[in-house]
């Protein structure tokens, strides 16, 4: 094999290595966002501010 050869290679088996770790994870995701309802702040006309009554 010739030394381009060798490292187009050891290129290939880089990116490929790269493309097999990629980023993902294991970690529970831990978030307190309530998803199912809206914020406060949600629907307002903006520059209002928030209605005393909320």
């Amino acid at each position: 094999m010739s030394y381009l050869s060798k490292r187009i290679f050891a290129l290939v088996v880089l990116a490929l290595g790269a493309l097999a770790a990629g980023c993902s994870t294991n970690a529970p995701k831990q978030t307190s966002i309530p998803w199912s309802r809206p914020a406060g702040w949600e629907g307002q006309i903006p520059g209002m501010g928030q209605p005393s009554g909320r």
